[in-house]
């Protein structure tokens, strides 16, 4: 298998999360870093979806089992129960209709794990108070600028329960959390989220 890019800090924090041996979907797996990782690190058995036509053909160069598909109708395609884990590494937040994402992200598998940037983050107050602006995401289109209290209570109405979360600041992850989340939500610039019905 070819190597992938690097994985980026939340990629490795999720790979964390991941069982040996796994079955997993990620929802939007871009160049494959992470498929790539959880494959080689976990034994998973990992397939991704990718919206973009080069970058699943990269993937398929590479070995990874991925589908070129609009990212929201693939999903609804897979059957109850299809998979172990269900991935959105810095997706979820570009998505339409995240809530009835993670719905039929929890009905695909029996876990979901969500990596999110945090609108709430120190620095992004700052910027937002000084320049009266936003600041943008790092991952790509952001159409949901969330907090992690934000996500917490997005998750809470998709019926899933927070199991393990970790801050991540400047690459590094942070003590994980699961019900504390004040500490986490000033400085975590971005959070991982492993969540179970």
């Amino acid at each position: 298998m070819q190597d992938a890019p690097p994985p980026r800090a939340d990629q490795r924090a999720i790979a964390v999360l991941v069982s040996e041996a796994a079955k997993v979907l990620e929802i939007g797996c871009g160049e494959g870093a992470l498929l790539h990782l959880l494959a080689r690190e976990r034994g998973a058995r990992a397939r991704g979806i990718e919206p973009d036509r080069a970058k699943a053909h990269a993937c398929v160069a590479r070995g990874l089992p991925v589908v070129q598909s609009e990212l929201e109708s693939a999903l609804a395609d897979f059957p109850t129960g299809a998979f172990d884990f269900v991935v959105f590494s810095h997706t979820l937040q570009g998505l339409r209709d995240p809530h009835w994402a993670l719905r039929e992200a929890r009905r695909v598998g029996g876990r979901v794990i969500v990596s999110i940037a945090n609108a709430a983050h120190w620095r992004a107050r700052l910027r937002l108070a000084f320049t009266g602006r936003m600041l943008a995401g790092a991952h790509g289109a952001i159409a949901h600028p969330w907090s992690i209290r934000d996500f917490a209570a997005l998750a809470r109405a998709a019926r899933l329960n927070i199991e393990r979360a970790t801050p991540l600041s400047r690459g590094n992850p942070g003590a994980p959390f699961a019900k504390s989340m004040l500490r986490a939500n000033w400085f975590g610039e971005e959070a991982v989220f492993l969540l179970a019905p």
